[in-house]
Order: C-alpha cells, then sequence, then structure tokens
C-alpha cells in the first residue's frame, strides 16, 4: 500500500486542484465556475450553493491542513465572500443556486446547501479568524437541527401523515458535520449530536439481519416495503461507514471501530457489480426494478468514497481483505474515471460496462469536492501510517 500514498497525493497537487484553480474562479462577480468541460471551458454560469460551498471548504481544508499557499486561500477567499452576500435569504436559508452575478434562481428547499455552507465557513474561519464566520457555521448548523424533522418545510411535496419517511442522507451529512465544525460549536453538543445520529445508523437505518443500510425507514425506524424503502445506496452507505469510524476515533471506542468496517464491507460486498465491476449507483433490498432509472450507473463519488472508507480499515487493522479490496477499487477507479487525455478533474458518469456517459469535469451535481478530498483523505492515512 505505501506507493498509494505518493501517487494520491501528486494527482492531487499536480493534477485535480490546478484544473479548478485554472479555470473555475470568476474573478469578476466572485464565486466559482462548476459547469466545466475536460478542456476547463464554462459551458454553464449558474452557481449552485453547495458546489460553492465545498470549494470552499476544499481550498481552505488544503491552507489548513496541508500548506498555508496564499492562491489556495485567495481561491476560498473569493467563495466565501460571494456565499455571504448573495448566498442566504432573509431567514437565514441558504438558496439552492443563483446566476452568475449572485440573484436567486432557486428556493433554499435543500438542507444540503445549508449543511455545506456551515462546513466551509467553519473551515474558513481557521483561516482568518473573524467571528462572523464562526457565527455563520453556527448559526446555519442550528438551523439546520431545526429542521431535521422537515427537511425542505414548505417546499415539501409529501402528503402529511400518511407515510413519513427518514432519509438516511440527513444523518449521514450530519455525522461529518458535527466533527467538523466542534470548533465553533459549544459544551457537548459534539458529543451528544454524534451519540444520537450514530445510534440512528447503526441501529435502525442498518439493519443487522440482512446487512442492509436503507436509504429510507419510517419515522419509526421501521423497514417499509415500498420502492422508496427498499432503495439502497451502497455509495452513501460506505461513506456514512468512514464518517462512522471518525467518530469511533474519536470516542476511542474500538467496537464501534469494528462495527463500522463491517457494515462498510456488506455494502460494498452487495453493491459490487460482479459482471462488469464497480458499484451500482442504487439497488433495491429484495432485488426488484429499482426506482431510480440511472441505478445502474457508475459514479465517481461512490468509488471514491469507498477508496477512503477501505484506506481508513487499512490504517486501522493492516489487513489483507482492506489492502486486497483497496487494490480492487482503486484500478477500477483510475482506469475509468480519470482523464488520461486532457489531465486535470476528473469524470463523473458511466454506463454499467465503464462506458463515459457525460462528457463533464463538472456541473449541476459536480463539482471541486470529492476527488480533491478523497485524494487527500487516502494520501494523508496511508501517510500516517508510514
Amino acid at each position: 500500500m505505501k506507493e498509494y500514498a505518493q501517487l494520491y497525493r501528486s494527482e492531487l497537487l499536480e493534477e485535480v486542484i490546478p484544473f479548478w484553480e485554472k479555470f473555475s474562479n470568476d474573478s469578476i462577480y466572485g464565486g466559482y465556475f462548476t459547469c466545466l468541460t475536460p478542456e476547463g471551458k464554462v459551458y454553464d454560469t449558474d452557481k449552485f450553493i453547495w458546489l460553492q460551498a465545498r470549494q470552499v471548504w476544499t481550498f481552505s481544508k488544503l491552507y489548513n491542513s496541508l500548506e498555508s499557499r496564499p492562491n489556495w486561500k485567495a481561491m476560498a477567499k473569493n467563495g466565501i465572500d460571494f456565499l455571504e452576500k448573495f448566498g442566504r435569504d432573509n431567514d437565514g436559508n441558504w438558496y439552492f443556486s443563483l446566476d452568475q452575478k449572485g440573484n436567486p434562481l432557486v428556493q433554499p428547499y435543500n438542507i444540503f446547501a445549508d449543511c455545506f455552507a456551515a462546513m466551509a465557513f467553519g473551515e474558513y474561519y481557521k483561516s482568518e479568524r473573524n467571528e462572523r464566520y464562526a457565527k455563520i457555521a453556527k448559526d446555519t448548523f442550528q438551523n439546520v437541527l431545526s429542521r431535521q424533522q422537515n427537511p425542505k418545510g414548505k417546499y415539501n411535496k409529501k402528503y402529511p401523515g400518511t407515510r413519513n419517511l427518514q432519509d438516511f442522507a440527513l444523518p449521514m451529512i450530519l455525522c461529518n458535520l458535527a466533527l467538523e465544525l466542534e470548533h465553533v460549536l459549544e459544551g457537548n453538543q459534539v458529543e451528544d449530536l454524534t451519540n444520537t445520529i450514530v445510534d440512528l445508523i447503526m441501529n435502525q437505518f442498518y439493519d443487522a439481519e440482512s446487512g442492509l443500510v436503507y436509504e429510507n425507514i419510517s419515522s419509526e425506524g421501521k423497514f417499509v416495503d415500498s420502492f422508496e424503502g427498499r432503495l439502497l445506496n451502497p455509495g452513501h452507505a460506505i461513506e456514512a461507514m468512514w464518517f462512522v469510524m471518525n467518530i469511533g476515533m474519536r470516542k476511542n471506542d474500538p467496537n464501534l471501530v469494528k462495527k463500522a468496517e463491517s457494515v462498510m464491507y456488506q455494502q460494498l460486498e452487495k453493491g459490487w457489480d460482479k459482471e462488469y465491476g464497480g458499484i451500482f449507483y442504487f439497488m433495491d433490498a429484495k432485488g426488484h426494478p429499482p426506482e431510480k432509472l440511472e441505478w445502474d450507473q457508475k459514479l465517481w463519488w461512490v468509488h471514491l468514497e469507498t477508496l477512503v472508507a477501505l484506506a481508513k480499515t487499512y490504517a486501522i487493522d493492516q489487513s489483507p481483505k482492506a489492502a486486497e479490496w483497496f487494490q480492487k477499487v482503486h484500478e477500477y477507479t483510475w482506469n475509468h474515471f480519470r482523464d488520461p487525455v486532457n489531465g486535470g478533474e476528473w469524470y463523473g458518469y458511466l454506463s454499467r460496462k465503464g462506458e463515459l456517459l457525460l462528457n463533464l469535469k463538472g456541473g449541476k451535481w459536480k463539482g471541486c469536492f470529492h476527488v480533491p478530498r478523497a485524494l487527500f483523505e487516502v494520501s494523508r492515512t496511508l501517510e500516517n501510517i508510514l
């Protein structure tokens, strides 16, 4: 595993980050362009808040944790100023998208814009200790917590009181977000919140009998036999397990870490496409036709988050199983998502057979986050072993 540490670090610093530095910065109106062709040309100028915030976090994280490069700080500053000026409505909710100049396009229906805004301001605050950044992070985080039971609020299309489901995505994000914001939160908030969320994930969303992590469960924590209730997202579940591993290490709880490892392997083994390789995007728990038409696509973030989870697992126990799986997922990921012609950022969307579906490096849902974060996490994790 030794050679992977330098490989991932080199890819991060020599290919991926330079791509975003060169092509994504909007020096006129602030913020970033995320809709980029393989050559780095901008094909759409709309700005999506959660991608703006993720890019702020990425450059802030590199500046704070890797090297204090002025150009990284400047990139983060360009995004944080844009978000602070244009990102929220009068109630402090973060819009989903803006036009290039910062005018609102889509209402704040998506709580993940708020989650990543809090994450961005929390990380940026480490590099510039202005209390207003900490306040925005804390206020946004508290707003997220207040919306947990009805994340979409008045934009929720569901008929009330019929099939009330809990969605896995929000507790998954909160697992990580609580740790990311620990330096700005007070008292026992992180401890209390992570205890609650870990219990929810590991004892309700995870079903020990089937070995599956469901995307949706009832408000009482039960399986619901419907399209939504049978839905599996192996990538979500695997990503959540490395968040839980981090919590387990923070709590010095080896049993929690081992359980997260075990659950991670179950989702990986279930989600791996034995015919064509790679990990399915969605699956149906009972093998029925999935609700999502894109169920058999292979997505960049699913594989990258799996590599992070496997690197962390290997760092903990140096097991041959973790090394074998890491090498297997690494080979698929680097051979299919990495662009050998243009270099820079990676592709994101493949068919089941591994053929390129969308000829883009960034768009409405893909920005400067999963690729650089995974490269950073894997290289740092493996370097720490060495």
